[in-house]
Formats: structure tokens, C-alpha cells, sequence
């Protein structure tokens, strides 16, 4: 697809940029990072320093579990961080001098809606960095369901807004944004009006070589971990069950067969929840204990593989169509949304699930007093290790991008750029200071026990509330291990699970965050879109008992008429300049 008035669009960046920078030329020094904006600037247009010079508010912030109103506003209308200690290996940056901005502005921002946030222009956290900021935003949300008719026809109508937010659904990916013109590119820009952004994301390779194009671009702000997180999805199993069972949690595919056979005689009618609405059957799980992987992985040799191309498929479909033939799986596996996943796995029916323990943990545990713990992805044989295709890459969240037509992109900038400052990680991951968070003794944020996260005054449970008092995805430093308040609560075990997970099993076999180019993408998504139809419509088939175990061989014979070769050398292309970054 290529964006309307493409040259005349390309013509207008260049005048912007170059207008840019030379508006710009007059502020010749940019604060490092981690100075708490001690250092002076000056505004292009009247050569006045722009001065933050901090008070030390240490000794009445930390620790401080009944802050005064003066105190409250000290932190929450104030740019001033020096209450905040340094958590990890690296500092966050402090480049501040960009605040407030230099003259009034209002963006539109667009982004999908989201279920648990009715409105986010009324949202508190957007209203404090609009106030810290200076800069005000509007936000464009279609209605819940439509995001992808009303993201086409933004994009096809040519009228768009200063940011988007998930700009990887444009056709054929972010780097198509940018080479059509509706995106622009960023790379040399990034270091003058994205001091803080420069900084967090050179601070760890992980973190340079994820946001960053195989040919060195800079296209957007991508949300960027300060560790690589948890793996969040796996085996979770009924505490009661176990009990009920006398079993120990199962390792092998045979002792899962085991254990799940014993819990149907003891009254689990549909002992394993094994539908997943974050992809249906392929999880990763189950299959990749037999190396049918999902989709595209690592292999031994370095090269990219297709999972459900691998040699033992005939045998999980088996194993899988023995298992649903005798009742061990939800009846409704193949065609169940979340809200019938959930109402299932709370009943007597279910032993076991897929899904994430900080989900769970709300669902089972909080809401209803049922515990359970979580099982390393199941092996074929005792002594295998256990694996995964999930590994964090230290980049999270959503990403954004600033388009061709906005009306002040060095505002843009700057108001993404607060979200990688010491103070837009407190603000964005912890909420308001006070009603949702205080800070420790050591100048770590917390939620207290009364916080709103956990005592919502219109009475919103955690996994709702996660998302009203704070921004839990976002392009944004995202500090999940300590501010997911599923996982921190008093009680809470999800995040243990979650580390004994990812600590034990192997990740090699995880494919990194690869790009194509823009003719890639669109062959790959081509190809893609044919082979994942037929792989769910077989494997589904099979399973079910509808087709053979024999079928899959004329699935895999359909898979490389389609191009499963042509496709598997696009993500090796792929992967190779990801390699070269």
C-alpha cells in the first residue's frame, strides 16, 4: 500500500526537519541523562535559561507512610525525583529540560481502546504528565472491536493525527509507515529531542538492538524493559486437584496423561482447560514438548524452522486426539472466548489450565480462594529439558510512532520522551502518588494497603484496576516484576510461578523481534496469513477426530505447494541482518 501524495508528503518532511533543527540550533548542550535537569538550557526563541535545580526531598518522601497534601503535590506536581532511588543496573535518565514545553500545544494521539479505561482523556495519569509536561494531548479511541476498520481508514483517507500508537498495524509493518510516508523517521532527531529515550535505550545492547532497524534506523519509541521479564503463560494446576488426585505435579507428556485420566475419576469432567483466546490450541505447551513449536523458531543449526513442519507432529496429533476422544479437554477447546475460559476453569470441571498465573491468580485465588501452582511445560522423556519459545528481548509494551502531518513533532517528541524519564517510570507504572503509591526507604514506589489499586472506591477488582490508576502497556520504561499489582500483593504467587518458569526452562529456540523490509512483509503476511489458515483448520480437524492422524500429511504437502520454503527464507533474511545489527 502506499500512502497518498506520497512525494508531496516526503518534500514536507525534509522543510520540517530542516525547520526543526534549525529552530532548534540555539539550545547547543542537552543535559546527560541522570543529572535530575541540574544543568541549564536555553529556549531557542528567547535565549532564557530553562533551569531545574531540585531540593533534596529525600528525608520527608521515603518512607513516609501519611504524607501531608504539601508533600502529595510536591511529588505529583513537581518534576522533582530526588526522592527516588536507582533499582536497577542502570539509571534511569533525569533530562528534564524540555519541561514545561515552550509554547501551548495539543496533540491527538490515537490508539485503541481499551476495556477497562471508559475514557483516556479523563484518564489521572494523562492528566499529570499533561500538567508536568505542558503539553496536552487528545485522544482518538475507536470503539472496542473496530479498531482495525477505523486504523484503515485513517491511514487510507490520508487526514492523520501527531502520534499512533500500535503503528505496526499499518500494511506490511512500521518499517511500510516510514518508507510511504505516513511515519517519519526519527533517527536524526532522537539524540536532540529524545535525550531520554537516547539514553535509556543505549544504556543495554538488548535494549539498542531491538529498537533499532536492521539498516540503523530510528523509526519510533518502543517500550523497553530495564530486565528482560518473565515468561507469563504456562501449566497451571488446581492445588486441590493435586490433593484429590494424591499425584505430584506432572513432568512428562505421559504423566500429564497420568494425572489428567486420575483427576476425570475423581469428578474433573473436562480436567484440562486446553483452548487458549491467546491462540486457540498452539500454545507452545503441549506441542513443543514433541519440538511442534507453534510457529517459527531457532533450530539446533541456527536456522529458522516451522513447527508445525517438525518430525514428531504426527504423534502429538495423536497423542492430542487420544486426549480429547477421552474427555480429558474442555468440550468447547476449539471455540471458547475468555469470559467462557474463566467461567470454566473456576467450576468442579477443571483440574488444569493454559493461561497466565497472574490472570489466574485473580480469577482462582482472590476471587474465589482457589489455589494452584504452576508446571514446567511438559517434556517428552524424563531427563529432557523443558523449553520454550517465549523470551523477553527487554522490549515490551506498545510502541509509537510520530506521523508526517504532525503540527509540532519536537512536542511529540518530547511527550513520548517523558515516559523513559525517572519520573514517568514512577508515574506510568505506579500510578498517583498517595491515593495509589508511596515510596519506601529506599526510594522505591509501593502500593500501600490502601491504595486505590487494591481498594478501588467504585469497587473494580486488581485485574481492572491495573489499568484505571496506572499504564500497564505502554511505550514506556515498564517495570512489571515490582508494579503489577498481581503480582506484588499481599499473597499474591503469581510471580513466583512465573520466575520458576522462566529460570527452568530453556529459551534458546526463541525467535528474536525480527523485521522484514517492506516487500517482505508483504509476501511474509501473504504467506503467512495461507499457511496458519490451513495449519488450524488441520490440526483442529485432526484433533477433534474429524480427520485422521494421516491427514497431516497432506497438510504438509499443501503447506510447501503454498511456499512454506519461500516463506522460511524470508524469516531467515530476516533473522541474519537482525544478527548483523
Amino acid at each position: 500500500m502506499k500512502y497518498p501524495n506520497r512525494k508531496l508528503n516526503m518534500l514536507i518532511i525534509s522543510l520540517l526537519i530542516i525547520a526543526l533543527v534549525t529552530a532548534c540550533s540555539g539550545n547547543s548542550t542537552t543535559p546527560p541523562a541522570g543529572n535530575n535537569g541540574n544543568q541549564e538550557t536555553e529556549s531557542a526563541e528567547t535565549n532564557t535559561p530553562n533551569v531545574h535545580s531540585f531540593e533534596d526531598v529525600s528525608a520527608d518522601i521515603r518512607g513516609n507512610q501519611s504524607p501531608t497534601q504539601e508533600q502529595i503535590d510536591l511529588v505529583n506536581l513537581t518534576l522533582n525525583d530526588t526522592y527516588l532511588g536507582d533499582p536497577f543496573d542502570e539509571v534511569i535518565p533525569s533530562d528534564y529540560s524540555a519541561y514545561p514545553f515552550k509554547e501551548e500545544v495539543v496533540l491527538d494521539v490515537w490508539m485503541p481502546a481499551h476495556s477497562d479505561i471508559p475514557d483516556m482523556n479523563a484518564h489521572a495519569i494523562q492528566k499529570q504528565v499533561e500538567k508536568l509536561t505542558g503539553i496536552k494531548v487528545n485522544f482518538i479511541t475507536p470503539p472496542i472491536g473496530q479498531e482495525a476498520d477505523a486504523f484503515t481508514l485513517m491511514i487510507s483517507s490520508g487526514d492523520l493525527p501527531d502520534i499512533i500508537m500500535e503503528p505496526e498495524r499499518y500494511p506490511g509493518g512500521f518499517n511500510a509507515g516510514v518508507n510511504d510516508g505516513a511515519f517519519l523517521d526519527l533517527t536524526d532527531l532522537m539524540e536532540k529531542h529524545a535525550p531520554n529515550y537516547t539514553a535509556w535505550r543505549n544504556s543495554d545492547e538488548v535494549r539498542r538492538k531491538t529498537s533499532v532497524t536492521d539498516d540503523g534506523r530510528l523509526l519510533g519509541f518502543y517500550g523497553l524493559a530495564p530486565y528482560s521479564e518473565w515468561m507469563w503463560f504456562g501449566m497451571l494446576i488446581k492445588q486441590e486437584a493435586l490433593e484429590k488426585t494424591g499425584m505430584e505435579v506432572p513432568n512428562t507428556i505421559d504423566e500429564w496423561y497420568a494425572f489428567l485420566t486420575k483427576a476425570k475419576e475423581v469428578g474433573y469432567s473436562e480436567p484440562l482447560n486446553y483452548g487458549s483466546n491467546y491462540g486457540q490450541i498452539f500454545t507452545g505447551i503441549l506441542n513443543g514438548a514433541f519440538g511442534v513449536w507453534d510457529w517459527t523458531f531457532l533450530a539446533e543449526d541456527g536456522k529458522v524452522g516451522w513447527g508445525p513442519a517438525q518430525p514428531l507432529a504426527k504423534q502429538y496429533l495423536e497423542t492430542m486426539q487420544k486426549w480429547n476422544k477421552e474427555g480429558l479437554l474442555n468440550r468447547d477447546w476449539a471455540t471458547a472466548d475468555f469470559n467462557q475460559r474463566m467461567a470454566t476453569a473456576i467450576s468442579d470441571k477443571t483440574a488444569a489450565m493454559m493461561d497466565s498465573p497472574d490472570t489466574m491468580w485473580s480469577f482462582w485465588k482472590q476471587q474465589n480462594n482457589i489455589d494452584f501452582v504452576g508446571a514446567l511445560n511438559p517434556v517428552l522423556n524424563e531427563g529432557d529439558k523443558s523449553a520454550t519459545t517465549y523470551r523477553n528481548f527487554k522490549r515490551t509494551g506498545i510502541s509509537a510512532a510520530i506521523t508526517t502531518q504532525s503540527k509540532n513533532v519536537e512536542a511529540a517528541m518530547a511527550w513520548l520522551d517523558f515516559n523513559y524519564t525517572k519520573k514517568g517510570w514512577e508515574l506510568l507504572n505506579y500510578g498517583e502518588y498517595g491515593t495509589v503509591h508511596l515510596i519506601d526507604e529506599e526510594g522505591k514506589p509501593y502500593y500501600h494497603k490502601e491504595s486505590y489499586i487494591y481498594n478501588d472506591p467504585d469497587g473494580q477488582p486488581v485485574a481492572v484496576a491495573l489499568n484505571k490508576y496506572r499504564r500497564h502497556s505502554w511505550a514506556n520504561i515498564r517495570d512489571e516484576h515490582n508494579s503489577n499489582p498481581l503480582i506484588v500483593a499481599e499473597g499474591s504467587y503469581s510471580g513466583d510461578i512465573r520466575q520458576l518458569w522462566t529460570d527452568n526452562m530453556d529459551a534458546s529456540v526463541a525467535m528474536p523481534p525480527i523485521s522484514f523490509t517492506t516487500e517482505e512483509a508483504s509476501r511474509e503476511a501473504e504467506l503467512g496469513n495461507q499457511l496458519s489458515t490451513l495449519r488450524n483448520e488441520y490440526f483442529a480437524k485432526i484433533i477433534k477426530g474429524e480427520l485422521p492422524v494421516d491427514a497431516y500429511d497432506r497438510f504438509l504437502s499443501e503447506a510447501q505447494k503454498m511456499g512454506l520454503e519461500e516463506f522460511l527464507s524470508i524469516h531467515q533474511a530476516a533473522l541474519d541482518r537482525y544478527n548483523n545489527r
